[in-house]
């Protein structure tokens, strides 16, 4: 039974709040309606100071779509608008426009390649068609992760390799900015998500699925199965290498990943100052527990070249990372200067490696992303040579 965006509106209906005059569709609190093989994603708009207790309400729609026929699964969430210093009732918003019916394709008939030894641990299923998952991780917020993995991702696709990028960061989804993506996923036969493209690169965000300034607040339950899907339902076709931007920290959505895939490995992104490095050691002690590979460390905003004289100034101290690296044994990638190119060129969504590629940050980034490569050939040969060989006599 195929599942319309009307009997799910129709159904949610009937969920009120506990003090509200009408249901959550009429006061047009619920997001548009997103559809793929009989799962249904939406959201509902709460205020901030409330999402707590309104988690009841999440609870009820989420039942109630549930108990629909056909309806394999449902992920809703509660967002929040921040008017001022916060909202004493629920924002009225029109209700969510009809989506397009989005164009089908068929599904490629090439045989997936098959996916190659990722890290040393086993039981973990890879995803068809992708030979190696990588991790770009940071132990905290607002050290530039996002624009280094997009950077690493278009370095690597300059490299001549086939290469995807998936935004895990549910929380902040930046990547449909930093790579000027808009516009909503189509599927292949109402199931399997079509990433975006731009640049040569295959992506998948959240910030495909929801509006841009819409706050998420997010459940541990609800990220594992928001980036299970968005790793497994998506058609990547054949990849060399999927570059994962995760959220910053140390929780829900890394060990989801570590946990579901065999990732090839990890690069985690830190500024140079002793607060940032604290909270990328624990990044790096993360991957360590749960047998993911390091493939080292890259120093964002390393250092400031001033634009009128050359002068060069260590805002945030220097060498911070390069020395956590040499004590631990990980691999120093590369310094990326604190540069105002890169983000201007972010801002605009077209990320200094393609819309620069003669400039000296570029040459960087290319440079990390040809040391990150080496290093995937490094413990693809170290992973394979800890494999016993079993001979028959």
């Amino acid at each position: 039974m195929t599942v319309t965006r009307e009997t799910v509106i129709d159904k949610l209906k009937t969920i009120k709040g506990p003090d509200f005059e009408g249901d959550i569709v009429s006061l047009g609190l619920v997001s548009e309606i997103f559809i793929a093989d009989s799962k249904v994603f939406f959201s509902i708009t709460v205020p901030a100071a409330r999402a707590q207790e309104l988690e009841p309400l999440r609870a009820a729609a989420e039942r109630a779509v549930k108990g629909i026929p056909g309806v394999a699964g449902a992920v809703v969430a509660l967002t929040a608008e921040k008017k001022g210093g916060g909202m004493e009732a629920p924002v009225k918003r029109p209700a969510p426009p009809p989506p397009a019916v989005p164009a089908q394709r068929p599904a490629p008939a090439a045989k997936p390649a098959p996916h190659a030894p990722a890290s040393h641990s086993t039981g973990k299923r890879g995803v068809p068609g992708i030979e190696a998952i990588i991790a770009v991780a940071s132990g905290k917020g607002g050290v530039g992760k996002s624009t280094t993995a997009v950077n690493i991702a278009l370095g690597l696709s300059a490299l001549g390799l086939k290469i995807g990028l998936l935004d895990a960061d549910i929380y902040g989804p930046s990547v449909p900015r930093l790579l000027n993506i808009h516009g909503r996923p189509q599927t292949v036969d109402g199931k399997i998500l079509i990433p975006m493209e731009n640049y040569g690169l295959k992506v998948m965000s959240m910030g495909f699925l929801v509006d841009e300034e819409t706050p998420m607040i997010w459940r541990g339950p609800m990220v594992m199965s928001a980036l299970t899907q968005m790793l497994r339902e998506v058609e990547w076709g054949k990849l060399d290498v999927l570059v994962v931007d995760m959220p910053p920290g140390t929780g829900d959505a890394q060990l989801t990943m570590a946990q579901a895939v065999p990732l090839a490995g990890a690069v985690i992104v830190s500024t140079p100052q002793d607060l940032a490095l604290i909270d990328a050691r624990k990044g790096l002690n993360m991957f360590k527990k749960v047998d993911v590979p390091l493939l080292g460390i890259v120093e964002n905003m390393s250092y400031f070249l001033a634009p009128d004289t050359g002068k060069r100034y260590d805002i945030f101290g220097h060498g911070g990372a390069k020395r956590e690296a040499e004590r631990l044994g990980v691999t120093f990638l590369g310094e990326v200067p604190l540069e105002m190119g890169i983000r201007e060129s972010s801002d605009a969504g077209a990320p200094v490696v393609v819309s620069k590629p003669d400039s000296a940050e570029a040459k960087i980034y290319r440079g990390i992303a040809a040391k990150v490569l080496e290093r995937l050939k490094e413990e693809s040969v170290s992973a394979s040579a800890a494999t016993p060989a079993i001979v028959f006599e």
